[in-house]
Order: structure tokens, then C-alpha cells, then sequence
């Protein structure tokens, strides 16, 4: 049965939204930029909140903030390119993350085969996808797609966001290497 209803809340939130922020900042993410290809050329925007949604059929979400000025430009689109940000990608991220502005310049990125979406040089994994959905969500919105391709482009270790900064993952511990087997 599938159920696609909003749920009401029982009662009123027993604390603030600040509380709700700083607690949630303890939940470390990691740090993507999704782009598209508009008439005007490329557009994008930083967003932490990227996940895997399904596997059959292969579906990614995201949530824009609906105060975005650059997603607006993007809905008209259809299509979407997710690319995972790696460590050295901080001041990318911060250039995607602001307001306005030309945030492509200088960076090197190539167009996505099947939806000309960019895919940003260095990343370490992208997702190019379609708009499959998109609902209301709160202060944001979930937009739901669909992968048509994805690759896995750079060796590295991601770029991850926890207690209200960059962090770094440590090094892998090659004694536990799963792809070793050990």
C-alpha cells in the first residue's frame, strides 16, 4: 500500500528550531553539488541532505531549500547532475553554496552524455538523473530522481560537514580494507 499523506504533528514541538539545528549537527553529511544546464548556461547549488533513495528502480533525492534562488532555474530543466565533493573541494563548495553570482567560474566541469547536466571535474562520484518528484517539505522541498548514469570519476576521501564545519575523515585503516577482504 502506498501512502502519500501529509502527517499531522500531535502536538506542537516541545523545542526551538535552534535546539532542532544544533542537534542535527551532530549528524555529520557529505557535501554534494547538484547542477543542471539551463538556456543560460550552467547553474548549481551545495546541498548536504543527498541520498539514495531506491535501488529498483535507481532513485537519488535532495532537498533545496525553497528560499534557493538557483532552484528555481533548475525545475524547468528536467534533469539534474549530483556530483560528491571531495575534501579538497571546500572553496567549491563554498562558491556553490552562496547566492547569486557566476559560480562557474573557473571551475572545470564537462557536460553529462545523456542530459548535458555538468559534471564538475574532480568530483568524486556523480549521478545524472531526471525529475522524477518533488514534495513539500517544511521549509524545504524533497526532489526525488531518477539516475540514468553514474560513475565513480576521482580516488579520495569526501568532503563531510559535522558540528558546523568541514571535517576529515581519517585515513582507512588498511587492516580493515573491505575491498581487501580484510
Amino acid at each position: 500500500m502506498v501512502v502519500d499523506t501529509p502527517i499531522r504533528p500531535a502536538r506542537i514541538n516541545p523545542f526551538t528550531a535552534e535546539r532542532f539545528r544544533h542537534v542535527m549537527g551532530h549528524v555529520p553529511t557529505g557535501v554534494t553539488v547538484v547542477t543542471a544546464m539551463t538556456r543560460q548556461g550552467p547553474v548549481g547549488l551545495t546541498v548536504g541532505s543527498f541520498v539514495s533513495a531506491s535501488l529498483d528502480p535507481p532513485l537519488v533525492g535532495f532537498l533545496p531549500a525553497r528560499t534557493s534562488s538557483t532552484w528555481p532555474l533548475m525545475v524547468p530543466v528536467g534533469t539534474f547532475c549530483v556530483n560528491v565533493l571531495g575534501e579538497e573541494h571546500e572553496q567549491l563548495c563554498r562558491g556553490f553554496a552562496r547566492s547569486g553570482g557566476r559560480k562557474f567560474d573557473g571551475v572545470d566541469w564537462r557536460p553529462a552524455a545523456e542530459t548535458g547536466s555538468p559534471v564538475i571535474d574532480g568530483a568524486l562520484a556523480w549521478f545524472d538523473c531526471v525529475f522524477e518528484r518533488c514534495h513539500p517539505a517544511g521549509d524545504h522541498l524533497f526532489v526525488l530522481g531518477r539516475v540514468r548514469n553514474l560513475d565513480v570519476r576521482a580516488q579520495g576521501r569526501p568532503l563531510v560537514f559535522c558540528h558546523g564545519r568541514y571535517q576529515q575523515l581519517a585515513a582507512p585503516d588498511a587492516a580493515h580494507d573491505p575491498s581487501t577482504g580484510g
